[in-house]
């Protein structure tokens, strides 16, 4: 893959993982380095959310429980964001899709302007480390700043830095959420890994290293695009 300064056709990468396993971080890196538009479901999720449109509403009443959100509401809203501008020189695809069906839907988006994925990378974590990672996510609740205690702690336990607020955690970032939110993924998303495997596009890599040593694995395979 060319850097994003030069003229390349529209590259499309999937990032497929549990929850925490770092996907977002590294679709950050993509769309930066290559000038693809990062779009992230749940990052839409909130966005409809926020604006209350019929299609945030429902999909909160299921995001709340930790369940994934149904693939006509998902796939709609993808949609409409992968027609935007900014997503002409292609995209790297966070939490999305989720379910084979989702997966179908997208190759067959693609296919009517004669584009497909360039490949779809597996960031691969233990569930007791995701726990861990999840639940270390603390929120202030007045200015949104967000801590983590594993990586970015407050100076004080259980109180914001800026406002001195006592920190909360969302919904899905609780124990017994998250344990859902795992259990959703390994019986209905970890069969796409297959569906992938199949086409030929998955590419595996250890999800536990550092982030760097994940970063440059993912960049290693995004060149080779």
């Amino acid at each position: 893959m060319k850097d994003s300064s030069s003229n390349h056709a529209p590259i499309y990468i999937i990032l497929l993982g549990a929850p925490g396993a770092g996907k977002g971080t590294q679709a950050e890196v993509l769309g930066k380095r290559y000038g693809l538009a990062h779009i992230s479901s749940g990052d839409l999720f909130r966005e409809n959310v926020s604006k209350q449109t019929p299609l945030g509403v429902l999909a909160k009443s299921y995001m709340d429980k930790g369940e994934l959100v149904p693939d006509d509401v998902t796939i709609k809203m993808v949609m409409e964001r992968i027609a935007r501008p900014d997503c002409a020189r292609g995209v790297v695809f966070d939490g999305f899709p989720r379910t084979e069906a989702q997966a179908q839907a997208l190759d067959a988006a693609l296919a009517q302007e004669n584009k497909k994925i360039g490949a779809a990378i597996s960031i691969q974590v233990r569930d007791q480390v995701l726990i861990e990672r999840l639940t270390a996510r603390w929120i202030c609740p007045a200015c949104s700043t967000v801590y983590n205690l594993l990586s970015n702690p407050p100076r004080v336990a259980g109180n914001c830095d800026k406002d001195g607020s006592a920190l909360g955690q969302r919904d899905d970032d609780k124990p017994e959420t998250v344990r859902r939110r795992l259990d959703v993924f390994r019986r209905q998303t970890a069969p796409l890994i297959e569906y992938y495997r199949r086409s030929g596009f998955l590419r595996d890599l250890d999800g536990e290293q550092s982030i760097e040593q994940v970063t440059a694995a993912v960049v290693n395979i995004a060149q080779t695009l």
